[in-house]
């Protein structure tokens, strides 16, 4: 096993950028990414790994500015960026480094494409290559500071066989003819990620299960419970879960509790915040109680139309599409979900497609999926 220069300083990225520069020839580099999103508040950039050439380096962003050196890398077209996974960490590249993979090759990708039966990282590596990857650290707080040279081995594997496995993987795609699928999802997990941000935040509410069935005032308590949340969690750079769950904060809506006892008594409620950090909550909740109607602000309606409930011919359709999708996954050795989704297959139900090009057209079907499925459902429409 190689072993793994932790870049942190201008020296380590130096090394890192000869690295990148020696190994452009064989137009591969492997990355991955850990945030701090478990632990912190923020859910920033904590590590980038990366192997190239043969060589693997777990790099520092909290301590060295890496955008010079990556995102030159990253977005060469002529290089082949292989992650895992990965649709969350590309976000996090084009969020905190401003870089975007040009050419992608995503390892789970491909294994749900060739029908493997587990497509997580560790069981891949075991079945195809023999090798055990240690995940003692899966939960580990990676903007802590200083990491053991234990965590930063366990973070280097996340790469180190990744171009291995993409060469296992590429080729049995290619026997199974799906090269151009696996390509095609790899396209579209790039443009996703460079999309723009909503420019406007959702109602906090609209994220806590079961609340548009709250009434006015408890929507209005609870908003101020999660406003609460969030001020003590950024206070404290902690995830904002771990200072009270969405469940704790809708027993706290509903309860209004007037005192410190009362409201450490809400179930799933920490005792510790109750006792050191409640005084602002419960002034909220006392406001929210004396609050007149008017003042009120009840569950926000949706911006977009709601669609209609699917009538009884659209509702046979999507069983008919449903049944060609299963029948197909099974003959391909896929998860059905893999094939086409249950949502994609509505919206086909929905729109009723009279030809392969109108099936094409719509945005939730790929081309590989109109290719593979289109005649059986559109025969079946």
């Amino acid at each position: 096993m190689s072993s793994t220069v932790f870049a942190a300083d201008p020296e380590g990225v130096g090394a890192v950028r000869e690295a990148l520069d020696a190994a452009v020839g064989d137009g591969e580099l492997a990355v991955d990414c850990e945030a701090a999103g478990y632990h912190r508040y923020s859910d920033r950039l904590c590590l980038v790994q990366l192997t190239a050439g043969g060589a693997t380096f777990v790099l520092d962003p909290l301590a060295v500015e890496l955008e010079p050196v990556l995102k030159p890398a990253l977005e060469d077209p002529e290089r082949r960026v292989i992650m895992h996974g990965a649709a969350y960490d590309l976000r996090l590249l084009r969020r905190d480094l401003n870089a975007a993979a040009t050419n992608l090759f995503d390892t789970q990708v491909a294994a749900a494409l060739s029908g493997e039966p587990a497509t997580g990282l560790q069981a891949l590596l075991e079945r195809h290559l023999g090798v055990r990857v240690n995940k003692k650290f899966q939960r580990a707080d990676w903007a802590a500071r200083p990491l053991s040279r234990e965590m930063i081995d366990y973070a280097a594997d996340d790469t180190r066989h990744l171009a291995r496995l993409a060469s296992v993987l590429e080729e049995k795609l290619a026997v199974l003819g799906r090269a151009a699928w696996a390509e095609e999802e790899c396209r579209l997990l790039v443009e996703a990620a460079v999309e723009p941000e909503p420019p406007e935040a959702p109602d906090p509410v609209t994220r806590v299960k079961g609340a548009a069935k709250l009434d006015p005032r408890t929507v209005t308590a609870l908003r101020r419970a999660l406003e609460w949340r969030d001020g003590v969690a950024r206070a404290l750079d902690r995830a904002p879960f771990r200072v009270a769950s969405d469940a704790a904060l809708v027993g706290v809506a509903l309860a209004r509790p007037v005192s410190v006892g009362a409201l450490a008594a809400v179930k799933g409620f920490s005792p510790r915040f109750a006792r050191t950090r409640s005084r602002s909550l419960l002034n909220a909740m006392e406001e929210v109680r004396r609050a007149p109607v008017e003042a009120l602000i009840p569950y926000p309606r949706s911006k977009t139309p709601r669609r209609a409930r699917p009538g009884p011919e659209e509702e046979a359709a999507f069983e008919r599409l449903k049944a060609v999708r299963n029948r197909t996954a099974e003959a391909l050795g896929i998860a059905r979900g893999a094939v086409m989704s249950n949502l994609v297959l509505r919206r086909v139900a929905g729109a009723k497609p009279a030809s392969r090009a109108e099936l094409k057209a719509l945005p939730e079907v790929r081309r590989w999926q109109a290719e593979v499925l289109g005649r059986e459902l559109l025969e079946v429409l």
